[in-house]
């Protein structure tokens, strides 16, 4: 949800009953992922957390820094991303934040579970967006990850609705994420035509 999951969206997400998360590199700069933090908790006095993705780069982001805003801003649920986060693991933990991590296979969801992640996103090849894919759809991938998995996770990719959660249920997961759908909300800061064609595609 990068550029969209902001103080807006997310409050609204958490006042609805759900945990929303802001997207860290949308803020500029770690200060101002604070600030964003600040924000959202003027909206909202239930839970939500932060993504922070981790990605290769030449320049890379302040991670340190925005790790450092994370457990600074209270949050206790951080969803990783990308590369392997375990260096980062142990001052999210030392703070007391549960790591979920977003995984596109059943083998770097094992590797999440040994390297301390509390949970796992499991995302299908129907969740968009996301690199590294096996092209596996979640009505095997779930079913794989629930044999193999002792910690929790949630299915994403595709997930809409309680026929949604009914389902990943069913497949084994213990909950599910949900991101396209957000983006036709009136708190999505996207452009209007975007939201429409959404509402509007059979």
């Amino acid at each position: 949800m990068q550029w969209v999951g902001r103080a807006e969206l997310v409050a609204a997400v958490a006042n609805a009953g759900a945990l929303g998360f802001i997207t860290a590199l949308t803020q500029p700069t770690p200060d101002d992922l604070v600030k964003e933090i600040e924000r959202c908790r003027e909206m909202t006095d239930k839970p939500f957390g932060v993504n922070l993705t981790f990605l290769p780069a030449l320049t890379p982001p302040d991670y340190p820094g925005y790790i450092d805003a994370i457990v600074k801003g209270g949050i206790k649920v951080v969803e990783t991303a990308g590369n392997n986060p375990q260096k980062w693991l142990p001052t999210l933990k030392d703070a007391g934040i549960k790591v979920i991590h977003k995984c596109t296979s059943v083998r770097h969801s094992l590797k999440a579970e040994s390297i301390g992640c509390d949970a796992v996103s499991v995302d299908g090849f129907e969740c968009g967006g996301h690199p590294g894919e096996d092209d596996i759809p979640n009505f095997i991938l779930l079913p794989r990850a629930a044999e193999e998995l002792k910690i929790p996770f949630v299915a994403s990719g595709g997930m809409a609705d309680g026929r949604s959660l009914v389902a990943a249920l069913s497949l084994g997961a213990d909950g599910m994420n949900m991101g396209t759908r957000f983006m036709a909300t009136k708190e999505a800061p996207i452009h209007d035509n975007v939201k429409q064609a959404l509402v509007a595609a059979s």
